[in-house]
Parts: C-alpha cells; sequence; structure tokens
C-alpha cells in the first residue's frame, strides 16, 4: 500500500453542490404526490457524512444561497460532524433543489432545480487554498465541472495546487447525463481522470467513458492513465479493485430488499477512502468500501443509512452486536 499520511488539519476535504431534496412519502407521479420528507442530497457532502460517521476529520466547501434553504444544508452537514467553515453564502443565488419521484422496485426519478444555482458558481476567489493544500486527500466528482464553465475552470485550478502539494486526488466519474451530453461529459471526465490519484467508475461510466463493459479492462486503462488505485463498482456483485502492485474480485454483500440505492456509490468510496486512510490492505478496502455502500441502501434517503464504524464491523461480522 502507498503510505498516505501527512500532516494536516483535514484527512479528507471535498466540495461541490448540496441541494434540498424532497423525498415523497408515496409513490407515483408527482402530481400525485401532496407530501414530502425534507433532507440533503449532494454526492460530495454524502462521501463527507460517511467519512465522518466512520471517524475521519473531513471538511466540505461550497456556495450556498443566503436562504433558508443554504442555512439547513449547512447546518445539517455541520451537525454530522463535518468542517463547514469554508463555506461560501452568495446572497444573489439560489440554493439548489432536487425532487425525486418513486415506482415500486426500480430506481427513482430525480428532478434537478439547480440551474443557475449558487453552487454552479464557485469561483478560484472563493478558495481557502491554504485549508485544500493541508489535507491529505482531495475528493472531487464529475456532477461539479458538469454545472457551468466557471465550476470546470475552478475544479481544474484545486487540482493542480492541490498536487503541487502533495494532496492524493480521489475522483468518482459521477455521469449525470441530465446535467450535460455524453460527449462532453467524456472529455472533460477522462481529463479529470487523467490528473487523479484513485479513481471509482462504475460499469455504465466505463461504457461512457471508455466504450467497454468489461471490469478488468476499465481498471487496466484507468492504471494505465496514471491512477494509484482504481476501485470499479460492480453494484450488488461487488467490486474489483487494483493498485499498480495487486488485482483482486471482491465479492458484494447481500442486501435481500433495498430500501434506497442512491448514495450506495458515495457510500463505497467512503468506505475505500477510510480505508486507505487506515492503511488497511488492498482488499480490507474493497471490503469496506462494499460493506458500506451496501449498509447505505438499507435506509430511505441519500445519506441517512452511512453506517458508524462500530456498526459496518457489526455489518461485516467482525465485530458482534449487543442490542439489549
Amino acid at each position: 500500500m502507498i503510505e498516505i499520511l501527512r500532516r494536516g488539519s483535514m484527512e479528507v476535504v471535498t466540495f461541490g453542490e448540496t441541494m434540498v431534496m424532497f423525498n415523497p412519502d408515496s409513490t407515483g407521479p408527482l402530481r400525485y404526490v401532496h407530501n414530502y420528507n425534507k433532507t440533503i442530497a449532494g454526492a460530495e457532502s454524502n462521501v463527507a457524512i460517511a467519512l465522518a460517521r466512520l471517524g475521519h476529520q473531513v471538511g466540505w466547501f461550497s456556495k450556498l444561497g443566503d436562504d433558508e434553504f443554504g442555512r439547513y444544508i449547512k447546518s445539517v452537514i455541520m451537525g454530522e460532524g463535518v468542517d463547514v467553515s469554508r463555506v461560501v453564502i452568495d446572497g444573489s443565488r439560489q440554493t439548489g433543489l432536487v425532487f425525486k419521484e418513486r415506482f415500486a422496485h426500480v430506481n427513482p426519478n430525480v428532478y434537478y432545480y439547480r440551474k443557475h444555482s449558487a453552487a454552479s458558481n464557485i469561483e478560484i476567489e472563493d478558495l481557502d487554498m491554504g485549508y485544500i493544500r493541508s489535507a491529505k486527500i482531495l475528493h472531487i466528482t464529475g456532477i461539479t465541472p458538469a454545472l457551468s464553465d466557471v465550476n470546470r475552470k475552478t475544479i481544474h485550478h484545486i487540482i493542480e495546487k492541490a498536487k503541487e502539494n502533495g494532496v492524493l486526488i480521489s475522483f468518482d466519474p459521477n455521469i449525470r447525463l441530465k446535467l450535460w451530453r455524453a460527449e462532453e461529459a467524456r472529455a472533460t471526465i477522462l481529463d479529470l481522470a487523467r490528473q487523479s490519484d484513485i479513481i471509482f467508475p462504475g460499469i455504465d461510466e466505463g461504457e461512457i467513458l471508455l466504450g467497454t463493459d468489461d471490469y478488468q479492462e476499465i481498471t487496466r486503462i484507468f492504471l494505465e492513465m496514471g491512477n494509484k488505485f482504481v476501485a470499479t463498482k460492480l453494484g450488488k456483485k461487488g467490486c474489483y479493485v487494483a493498485s499498480r502492485e495487486e488485482q483482486t474480485y471482491i465479492e458484494g454483500y447481500v442486501v435481500e430488499k433495498p430500501e434506497d440505492t442512491v448514495g450506495a456509490g458515495d457510500g463505497f468510496a467512503a468506505g475505500f477512502l477510510s480505508g486507505l486512510l487506515r492503511n488497511l490492505s488492498l482488499r480490507e478496502c474493497g471490503q469496506l468500501a462494499n460493506a458500506v455502500g451496501a449498509m447505505a441502501t438499507l435506509v430511505r434517503g441519500d445519506m441517512e443509512g452511512f453506517p458508524t464504524m462500530s456498526q459496518v464491523r457489526n455489518f461485516m461480522g467482525i465485530e458482534k452486536y449487543i442490542d439489549r
């Protein structure tokens, strides 16, 4: 394994848009839904929250509107033990929203209301580069550059400055075709992949980016691009994890009746990063990633199902849980 521990106030820093999500309490088209549960949704803040629950020092920053939704997001993420001290409040733009639409036994539809949101305009001037450079790992996703040209410029600037200071770049492609065309996404995301040290591709993303759904081929290509670690997500089948020294398939955990699959990929990434930070073996990193991702599906909501380290160790059979 590569030694990644270094001095810094945060183990992981991440940034990107988090929205207020309205989750319906019933299934069917939204025109027939009248009641919603309010929570938050954002891939990067999901990873931050999952890592914080696993016991890590994590910072998340973004831009939020000077509105009640922005205040709600900041409060929730801070309440999960994530540092939000570098969040910028933008009085000229609103906080983004997202609505889920549920149908039985299939993944939910999502409807975004995020165009021209505060987080779609994260500028270089908004950054505290000292804060970013102090981290061990910077985690980014392919969602942030999809939101605007401004964000695309900013993410490249952050990566450049972070790498100059030895910060490892963790990247989840997270392709969202509701935000941009496949051709545009492919060029930008492959560029970011080449600058990353750790990458979390899925099979669908492999097809879009590389033209293959062969997980071993996907892994091989990203290793050749220069990534130190590739953790290819195979859904309920588990994962295929690789470094330049070793590669291994790791079987997934069986969840008979998943409640909500959204957030599982973010939990997977957090589990893998937690393993790296704990200097676990590559296989152990993959096992922890599979377990956290699986547990995320047990609870409705994007981030509500992320476990503590004690809970995930119990789920994996490492610790015995005493319930009474």
